[in-house]
């Protein structure tokens, strides 16, 4: 009898969790813009050992969502979300942690601009020199926010823009 109601107990408990629908696991990414990036952030972050998260990812950016990089000499090179993932899936996972350093967002209506500087870490306790920008434009719409799309440039030593974000008040 105890092992017929253990059973049971598994059973529904695995059932609650991973039958759990997309929007039950990542609703709270999407209610502020606080969650978003938060979420945003969490998603390119973890340990080698653990799994990417793609489909949380692909949850907080909007469908047809932009990427672009800025390269040192300022060209730019966009793509779709998906786009991301190829390189992702192709090499083995290490130990990445992109730590938001800073944060300044403006809202007006539906959409939304944030600037976030943030750190390239090996370990997350640990800082250091790998520094970039990201600009990350936002929408709300169906009750929830979208990232419509981001751009991100990285400091270098002829380009501080991390160093003079942070020194802006």
């Amino acid at each position: 009898m105890k092992g017929t109601i253990l059973f049971a107990l598994t059973v529904l408990l695995c059932a609650s969790v991973f039958g759990q629908t997309t929007d039950e696991k990542y609703a709270k990414d999407v209610i502020s813009l606080d969650a978003i990036i938060t979420a945003y952030y969490d998603v390119v972050s973890g340990a080698s050992y653990e799994p990417w998260q793609f489909e949380r990812d692909r949850y907080i950016h909007a469908k047809n969502a932009v990427i672009t990089r800025l390269d040192d000499n300022g060209n730019a090179e966009s793509h779709a979300l998906e786009a991301e993932y190829v390189p992702l899936g192709l090499a083995p996972k290490a130990d990445f942690y992109e730590k938001e350093l800073k944060r300044k967002s403006s809202q007006f209506g539906n959409i939304a601009q944030v600037w976030s500087a943030f750190e390239i870490r090996t370990d997350p306790e640990v800082s250091s020199t790998i520094r970039g920008l990201n600009s990350i434009q936002l929408l709300y719409e169906k009750g929830r926010w979208w990232i419509a799309s981001w751009t991100c440039e990285m400091e270098s030593e002829t380009n501080p823009l991390v160093t003079d974000f942070l020194k802006e008040e």
